[in-house]
């Protein structure tokens, strides 16, 4: 009988890892998260191809996805070491008393850090995902972080460019996106449209990354271009904004922002900041009370 084709791969079974092989996989895997957490698993699947524990195939993905599922559920791995923006709960808050909403008010409360700046800035990521990783240092900076998911609705761009309009000041964005032909052409409509919505507004627009010079500089992983019709005229590989260790990617928005922020600004205001919320902690527990109205 001759069996026609037939990929002769197909034909052999793929080995099944050894106990100590995925004993060996969950401690690098754990030791590398430890460091740069958060972390999304794509970031831990691109970090684990660099540090040559898988393969940069689909299959490997899967076992990462997999492995880190499994740690998750054994205790293993603390959940909140990895980020999923992608999906949110919408809930109203709600306090038992007065004293609790104003010890709430207390813990929350944020001086804000541009109101006598002579700019504003804004961190625009593509990615849904990858928003949990980056916002510990928008909200550190009191930055505004818009996830546009490639290529934002006109809905989206038009609250964006009403509240560049209004606030009087330049506006800088930094875009945070995939070195793709989709990633390129997402980033400038998203500059065009906000021009063209907000045509008084001074926008000063800056790929912060994934850049050329970025993906040479930090042998980043790449993937094949996607075929599509936004890659006319595009050379070479593509690189996804995941490929960024955590850390690098963290770091790069920090001193973004840190650039149009005078000396000492940030540490003088969160000193104060740290002094008026003291004070509301000491107004609840003085006069909150615990009581509820009659």
């Amino acid at each position: 009988m001759i069996i026609q084709n037939r990929n002769p791969a197909s034909l052999i079974k793929r080995r099944r890892a050894t106990r100590a092989e995925v004993a060996a996989l969950k401690a690098a895997l754990f030791d590398m998260i430890s460091v740069q957490r958060p972390m999304t698993v794509r970031q831990v699947f691109y970090q684990a191809t660099v540090h040559g524990l898988v393969e940069k195939t689909e299959q490997a993905y899967g076992r990462i996805q997999w492995t880190l599922a499994q740690m998750r559920k054994d205790g293993d791995l603390p959940y909140s070491w990895l980020t999923d923006s992608s999906r949110s709960v919408y809930r109203v808050d709600s306090f038992e008393t007065p004293k609790d909403a104003i010890r709430a008010t207390a813990r929350f409360y944020r001086k804000s850090l541009w109101a006598e700046a002579e700019v504003r800035v804004e961190i625009w990521c593509e990615k849904d995902a990858l928003s949990g990783v980056i916002l510990p240092i928008t909200d550190e900076y009191d930055v505004g972080l818009y996830v546009a998911r490639g290529f934002a609705s006109l809905s989206y761009l038009h609250a964006a460019a009403q509240e560049i309009a209004g606030a009087g000041k330049p506006t800088i964005i930094y875009h945070l996106g995939d070195h793709d032909p989709s990633g390129v052409m997402a980033a400038a409509k998203i500059e065009e449209t906000l021009r063209d919505l907000a045509p008084e507004a001074d926008i000063y627009f800056e790929r912060l990354a994934v850049t050329e010079y970025q993906k040479q500089q930090w042998n980043l992983p790449s993937r094949p271009t996607k075929k599509s019709s936004h890659d006319r005229g595009w050379r070479g590989e593509s690189v996804e904004l995941d490929a960024i260790q955590p850390d690098l990617l963290r770091e790069l928005v920090r001193a973004a922002i840190e650039e149009h922020l005078p000396p000492d600004h940030f540490r003088v205001l969160k000193v104060a900041e740290e002094s008026e919320r003291a004070f509301l902690e000491q107004w609840a527990t003085d006069r909150g009370g615990d009581d509820r109205p009659s």
